[in-house]
């Protein structure tokens, strides 16, 4: 099993390389259309924190803001364990 937060720690899930890098402080966050969010409310949406390995290209994704979470969680549907089909 993975360590959910490798990544953010800087090393790589994917390849164990510790090329790990974060999008924190590049300009065009939200980036255009808001892509780099997850929409919220219909008004509302979170920034995405990106980290992407320089080594492999493997990327994970992040919401860190703890309100914008739980209020998606409100929204959207969890995803089961069980496979779907």
């Amino acid at each position: 099993m993975r360590e959910s937060s490798t990544m953010r720690k800087g090393r790589c899930i994917q390849c164990r390389s510790n090329e790990v890098y974060i999008n924190e402080s590049s300009w065009g966050q939200s980036g255009s259309y808001q892509s780099n969010t997850v929409p919220i409310t219909m008004f509302s949406s979170a920034l995405l924190k990106n980290y992407v390995c320089t080594n492999c290209g493997y990327v994970e994704s992040y919401v860190e803001n703890d309100a914008k979470r739980k209020k998606r969680k409100e929204k959207w549907d969890k995803v089961s364990s069980v496979s779907r089909q």
